[in-house]
């Protein structure tokens, strides 16, 4: 997150690829956790993938958007709210071929999630 905020949203390792800086509010205890990621831009929409890298379950933050589904996430130099909505069929399909082609571990992590089908959530300015 340091290098993230330090180079205005870039981060070497990954690259020109969009990153943003989610602010997730915990289910159980309310507090902030900032979950830096690796996004799709959309149009206007940010779109992000509950990856896990591959694991057989969803990560935590996939759980605290769902929720809480309003939220402040950084991108850039900017931090804003934005509402969630986690999408299906082929609106889903689609996007995620799409991030899959631009990272193809993407598809990799689809393969490992051995039947789990990724979390593709589309987060809007509010």
């Amino acid at each position: 997150m340091d290098e993230f905020r330090a180079n205005g949203g870039k981060v070497a390792q990954f690259g020109d690829a969009p990153m943003i800086i989610l602010h997730t509010i915990g289910a159980k205890t309310g507090e902030v956790r900032p979950i830096p990621l690796v996004c799709y831009l959309e149009g206007d929409r940010f779109v992000v993938f509950a990856s896990k890298a591959g694991a057989p379950n969803n990560p935590a933050w996939h759980h605290n958007l769902k929720a809480n589904p309003e939220i402040d996430v950084e991108y850039g130099t900017e931090t804003f709210k934005v509402a969630v909505a986690e999408l299906t069929g082929d609106e889903r399909a689609q996007l995620y071929a799409k991030q899959v082609a631009l990272m193809p571990q993407f598809g990799e992590y689809e393969t490992k999630a051995g039947g789990r089908v990724i979390p593709v959530l589309a987060l809007t300015r509010m």
